[in-house]
């Protein structure tokens, strides 16, 4: 995925400001794709020379606020990027190379950080379980509700999955050997 189309999809859901945007970004396809404010507003700017998006000045703005809607070759090119296939990316993540090491090394202090790790796993899935209360439940909902849960079941099998994880991995670190 990258950040011009995820940039897309949130300006066809909703124009708005960079402002705006970034904000939205924060509380929802921030989840699963990070982006700096920095970053996003810069990415508009070269969406909007690839005549993907225009800006047009806000009602009620001051200071040069801009509002960002999609053009006719944004929505198509978001399609078109829809339609690639990808195959999945392996997974490259530090920690379990820090562990490889560790199985080595003797006892570390990873273990803290797994304990960390944990804690902000149960909280982000605590915070998709509000957000899957709040916006899923009780409802009969359209295809394209449907497809956003999709995705925040997705979160929420990530989450408890590295949940699991971690509890075997703390598990496994507080046992002792008893080789020499």
């Amino acid at each position: 995925m990258s950040l011009p189309h995820a940039l897309l999809t949130a300006l066809i859901e909703h124009p708005g400001s960079g402002l705006e945007l970034a904000r939205r970004f924060d509380h929802s396809i921030g989840y699963f794709w990070h982006a700096t404010h920095q970053q996003i507003y810069r990415e508009l700017g070269r969406l909007e020379e690839a005549g993907w998006v225009e800006s047009l000045p806000a009602e009620s703005a001051r200071g040069g606020k801009k509002i960002y809607q999609v053009l006719p070759a944004g929505r198509k090119e978001l399609k078109r990027w829809t339609a690639e296939s990808q195959d999945p990316r392996p997974l490259r993540d530090e920690l379990m190379l820090r562990l490889r090491a560790e199985a080595i090394v003797g006892p570390t202090a990873v273990k803290d950080d797994i304990m960390r790790r944990l804690a902000m796993h149960q909280e982000r899935l605590a915070t998709y379980r509000k957000i899957e209360q709040r916006d899923f439940s009780g409802k009969s909902p359209s295809r394209e509700q449907q497809v956003q849960h999709l995705v925040l079941k997705a979160g929420i099998m990530h989450e408890e999955l590295w949940i699991e994880w971690s509890q075997n991995a703390l598990n496994v670190l507080a046992q002792t050997d008893s080789k020499p």
